[in-house]
């Protein structure tokens, strides 16, 4: 992921490792992400606001799998990109939109049903469907400007291949690496935090006998653990993988380490990229038994 070939190169064990993940990622991932689509669509009769924030969380995962062919075609290196610099960067933003939208909307997901649990008198004043869309929006609108504005400049315009072969400069960049850090590590932080507190407080309620939990009741409940292990297990060992990276580039860690933790890189952000599969499957089941729950 640097400037020169051999930096660049991805290893031949890599590139079958990324296709046993993509194809059936972007299969499976485009089947249950479109019918988790479809049910929010047709078949909830109440717009709430974890729909909302669902919905947009699906449509960054439908992003991500749109590009997913292209990734695949672009790691085969003996080829180079022929479909110009500008749909590079448009491909490339649609990809790292969806990774950083899915981080930031699924910290929405975890504060928004924190309110509803913690804060219940204040919630009707915190919360609507309306109030959901303004922040998807503004999340569309900043992760958008910054993935587009980064890449143009981190991109080497002498580079001829696609989502790999970033500049030098990329890793002597501390702000944008120490950034991208601190947006996981806070957002895991706070998914963490929030999860955890709404489980013992629903937990407390119903020693207490004041609260009976249905099965409609439930779904948020499902929504929030399956949102923080599908966080952790996605996201956890690219960002690891990173800030190894960069330590190595920048001689804080043995240039010994460069390779294998070039692969770490490569497979971690494979890994990252079953966060619409997951995401998909997850969704499309507490959906499912949504409907059944409010027919």
């Amino acid at each position: 992921m640097c400037n020169s070939t051999n930096s660049t190169r991805i290893e031949d064990s890599v590139q079958v490792f990324q296709l046993v993940i993509y194809i059936p990622t972007f299969i499976l991932g485009l089947i249950f992400n479109m019918l988790a689509l479809w049910m929010l669509i047709f078949r909830i009769k109440k717009w709430m606001e974890t729909t909302t924030y669902m919905s947009f969380l699906i449509i960054f995962d439908i992003l991500l799998l749109v590009t997913l062919p292209f990734k695949i075609n672009a790691y085969k290196v003996e080829d180079e990109w022929k479909l110009g610099s500008g749909v590079c960067t448009f491909l490339e933003s649609l990809y790292f939109v969806n990774m950083y939208g899915s981080i930031f909307i699924s910290v929405c997901i975890c504060m928004d049903r924190y309110i509803a649990i913690q804060f219940p008198l204040y919630s009707k004043i915190l919360r609507s469907p309306k109030k959901a869309t303004v922040i998807c929006i503004l999340v569309c609108i900043i992760v958008w400007g910054a993935s587009t504005g980064s890449l143009l400049q981190l991109r080497d315009r002498e580079e001829l291949h696609c989502f790999y072969g970033f500049s030098d400069e990329t890793w002597k960049n501390h702000q944008l690496v120490i950034m991208l850090e601190m947006v996981f590590v806070l957002s895991a932080i706070l998914i963490t935090f929030c999860t955890v507190h709404i489980l013992l407080t629903l937990k407390k309620k119903i020693q207490n006998n004041h609260y009976c939990v249905s099965r409609g009741q439930e779904k948020p409940r499902k929504i929030l653990l399956a949102n923080l292990l599908t966080f952790l297990f996605s996201f956890g060992p690219f960002h690891l993988s990173l800030l190894l990276y960069f330590l190595v580039r920048n001689d804080f860690i043995s240039q010994d380490y460069t390779k294998d933790l070039r692969i770490f890189v490569q497979v971690s952000l494979c890994i990252a990229n079953t966060n619409c599969f997951l995401d998909g499957v997850c969704y499309y089941c507490v959906l499912k038994e949504f409907v059944k729950v409010t027919r």
